[in-house]
């Protein structure tokens, strides 16, 4: 059985209690698996990927780097649609004011399509607080309401469960035994939510995009439940954090290529809905009512940061979770925070900027950078996780033992005779503990590594060792070319190392 371990102290008791729960690593490994083969195969097909990436890249940098025009233009012609626009600085004012528009309605219950802003703002426990039940109708949403757990995946928040799981879940929430028939749990969660749906008076969303030269939001989403929330509820309350925001209806043609195929390898989700304010006289549907807090919650923080304002360029794909071997090992709950995965680890700090709560959570990373290869608008995460690593030492929450190490490191590493030393006695010293030609020993520095995985040993000869050898049967194959072909090399050689003739084929 999967259990949240968000309780544990640090990321590393989290991972430990995640590496240890095999059903959690092979569910996450393979719907991870799954979800970045997807996207490839998306990516290839599309054919010039690359190109769009940076075209989503611009996008998003020119509109971070004017984010209060375009806010104030949307903002300005969302009201003049009829919407109610609501600026919070804090997630006690988001919180506040998403409160205070509830216990005016009256109401009883809030029906909520799936939103990782009121994940952030905790808005499910604040709603109950004051006695409104919110009801979540993204199906993984639902899930994870009813176990009392958190979201492990941006996009699937629910990649920790199985059916049988599930199953239990539900029965427990029907009052009878429903058997792990994915199509039979589905039709019961669809039949309650319908009800749902008629009775609240309010419905709550989150928004992908926002588009300035109209203010409209728009939502993406693959079960319908968006736009039950969204056409049945008499009120509508849609939050989003203030980066989510575009310029046009031109650029929302880039991001709906980027993110269906970044997130699952879709060309397109099932449902993309453009609303713009609230019902109209002949409109058939849609909500009296329409608020739209726009949330800062520390993101202002990181405009004119030249190292974490990119951060805000996320689009919440998730691709970045499917990409990371950290991830695909720990899961999300590991993190501890709304945000998992490289995203998680960059961001949670970041709009914190509490160095000593989350200290630990920038090393949860290989710092491969595969997850800005991944990203469809070129977040260099890997570079910004180095920033907040550098950032937690300047602070003064650095390990000072791991400065010690750095410190000998960077002795060793500065000097060729002093490397060439030590990995001579390495070769010496592994001889203790090598097995079958591997190091298996949990003693130490080695014994968190060991754990999970094995480290290799030195090899008898290494690249070094090798290279006068291949540098002999290099010049002599130069000797046997032809003289004029040989000249020619030796001259684009010399040419390099004065600096000069970049020009050679």
């Amino acid at each position: 059985m999967s259990t949240t371990n968000s309780t544990a102290s640090s990321v590393k008791e989290r991972a430990d209690l995640a590496l240890n729960d095999e059903f959690l690593r092979n569910a996450v490994r393979f719907t991870t698996e799954r979800l970045r083969g997807g996207k490839m195969k998306a990516a290839e097909e599309h054919g010039n990927w690359d190109e769009w990436r940076e075209r989503g890249r611009q996008i998003r940098l020119h509109t971070i780097a004017h984010l209060d025009y375009y806010l104030n233009l949307f903002a300005d012609n969302a009201r003049a649609n009829g919407v109610h626009v609501h600026f919070a600085d804090t997630s006690a004012d988001a919180v506040k004011i998403a409160l205070a528009i509830a216990e005016r309605k009256s109401a009883k219950s809030v029906v909520k399509s799936k939103s990782m802003v009121t994940e952030e703002l905790h808005l499910n426990h604040a709603l109950e607080s004051i006695g409104i039940e919110a009801i979540e109708s993204d199906l993984g949403e639902y899930i994870i309401q009813l176990a009392g757990e958190t979201p492990s995946h941006i996009i699937i928040p629910a990649i920790h469960k199985n059916r049988y799981q599930i199953a239990d879940l539900l029965s427990k929430e029907a009052g009878e035994t429903l058997p792990p028939d994915t199509s039979i749990l589905a039709g019961f969660v669809r039949k309650k939510l319908r009800e749902k749906f008629l009775e609240t008076e309010i419905g709550m969303t989150g928004c992908n995009f926002a588009i300035a030269e109209t203010g409209s939001m728009v939502l993406f989403e693959n079960e319908g439940n968006a736009r039950m929330v969204t056409t049945v509820p008499k009120t509508q309350i849609t939050l989003m954090g203030m980066e989510r925001i575009i310029p046009s209806w031109t650029d929302l043609e880039v991001m709906a290529t980027l993110l269906p195929r970044s997130a699952t390898g879709q060309k397109l989700t099932v449902y993309m809905s453009g609303i713009t304010g609230p019902r109209r006289e002949h409109d058939a549907d849609g909500p009296d009512e329409m608020h739209m807090i726009i949330v800062d919650n520390g993101r202002s923080l990181q405009l004119g940061d030249p190292e974490f304002q990119e951060l805000l360029n996320c689009i919440r794909c998730g691709a970045c979770l499917n990409a990371c071997p950290v991830y695909r090992h720990i899961g999300g709950h590991a993190y501890g925070g709304t945000y998992s995965g490289p995203i998680g680890a960059v961001l949670t700090p970041a709009l914190k900027k509490n160095v000593a709560e989350w200290d630990d959570i920038a090393n949860a990373s290989s710092l491969c950078g595969a997850c800005y290869e991944a990203c469809p608008v070129k977040i260099p995460l890997h570079d910004m996780l180095v920033s907040l690593r550098r950032r937690k030492v300047e602070s003064g929450h650095g390990n000072k033992l791991e400065a010690v190490g750095m410190k000998g490191f960077s002795a060793v590493m500065g000097n060729s005779g002093r490397f060439k030393g030590m990995l001579k006695l390495a070769k010496i010293g592994q001889k203790l503990v090598v097995q079958s030609g591997d190091i298996r020993t949990k003693l130490g520095p080695l014994k968190g590594w060991n754990s999970y995985r094995v480290t290799p040993s030195l090899p008898k000869k290494s690249f070094r060792d090798g290279w006068g050898t291949l540098e002999a049967e290099l010049r002599q194959g130069l000797k046997e070319l032809d003289p004029e072909v040989r000249q020619r090399m030796e001259t684009i050689v010399k040419e390099r190392k004065s600096g000069g003739g970049h020009e050679h084929g």
